[in-house]
């Protein structure tokens, strides 16, 4: 059975035709659009993390709020760039929301994407040890969360204020949020240590590996080694895969003027001197979406799609292009949805 949510940048932009003027808008919204998809049967509403951009940029009071306006919708990230990242101050915030929540929490953490800010997370405080490299920053402090979260002792306590000493864990911890863990990954090597660390895959938007196939095939061959690998670890749970896809159905004039020139097409490029593979949008009737998504290997090979909105035009275009999906794209995936009272 498959789940499908939604997942916001968040841009905000006082500009002519932007519904979302300012940043106080896209957070309010986003929360607005959660509502509105939990009532449509969608399972997950999911936010996208970028600093030092007019986007979304401080996740867990978001989706705290998110999960105080709801009681059944999942609520997550896809991703939370590490670098930026205390791990253990990000270990209690995680498990706050996901207690308010009552066990809701989808977290997708990564090494991030290319930015227009430079060194930003060494701005922020962090940067690389001798030797390491970004995303071996990333990484390390992901395992600590991971421990964190996991109730590992990362701390001592003070002798000679208790009268002991042992070790501390971060409090509070939320049972289970360690097995709702996703790493956004870009390549087939890092989905694999992904696997061995025990989390979820979030399979990335933008591969940097381009081998010449469809992109949605590249994507199928990523998860198949990462569900390879977490085999081979004899982790007892089954791991969850999700991919995200741009879906922008045509079922009136007014999105045919925004979106009948999209391209219909993966994109290849180079990126940080490595070649790169995009995922093409979507676009067209609602029935010859749904066939295209039914053919796409990586769609098919997920347990989780989440489809991108364009925030900016407001909250109820995006829960009519949620509604259309869930009534009229979806189904032909295999998914049903989550309330039985959703008239599709």
């Amino acid at each position: 059975m498959k789940k499908i949510g939604f997942l916001s940048f968040g841009h905000w932009r006082a500009a002519p035709g932007s519904q979302t003027q300012s940043a106080a808008d896209a957070l309010l919204q986003t929360i607005e659009l959660a509502q509105a998809a939990e009532e449509l049967g969608v399972d997950g509403a999911f936010v996208r993390v970028h600093h030092f951009e007019r986007q979304l940029a401080s996740p867990f009071p978001l989706l705290s709020a998110i999960a105080a306006k709801t009681s059944r919708i999942e609520i997550g990230t896809a991703v939370i760039d590490m670098r930026y990242e205390n791990p253990l101050y990000m270990a209690e915030e995680a498990a706050a929301a996901d207690l308010i929540s009552g066990g809701r929490l989808q977290l997708g953490v990564s090494r991030g994407s290319p930015e227009t800010v430079l060194r930003g997370a060494e701005t922020f405080g962090y940067q690389p040890s001798d030797g390491e490299t970004d995303a071996d920053l990333a990484r390390r402090k992901t395992e600590l969360f991971l421990a964190a979260i996991g109730g590992a002792a990362v701390a001592r306590t003070d002798p000679a204020r208790t009268g002991i000493s042992g070790g501390l864990a971060i409090q509070p911890q939320s049972p289970g949020l360690a097995d709702r863990i996703w790493w956004g990954s870009g390549t087939r090597a890092t989905a694999q240590w992904a696997a061995r660390a025990g989390m979820n895959l979030q399979s990335s938007t933008l591969l940097t590996e381009d081998t010449g196939v469809p992109f949605g095939d590249l994507q199928a061959e990523q998860i198949q080694l990462y569900r390879d690998a977490w085999a081979e670890q004899g982790w007892d749970r089954a791991p969850r895969v999700s991919v995200s896809r741009s879906v922008l159905p045509i079922t009136e004039d007014i999105d045919r003027l925004y979106f009948g020139e999209q391209a219909h097409d993966d994109q290849v490029g180079v990126l940080d001197g490595v070649h790169a593979r995009f995922g093409r949008t979507y676009t067209g009737e609602p029935g010859q979406i749904a066939a295209e998504l039914a053919a796409d290997a990586a769609v098919q090979a997920a347990d989780t799609v989440l489809f991108t909105v364009p925030n900016q035009l407001g909250v109820a275009y995006n829960t009519r292009i949620l509604g259309t999906i869930a009534r009229e794209i979806a189904p032909a995936l295999g998914w049903s949805p989550a309330s039985a009272s959703v008239a599709l």
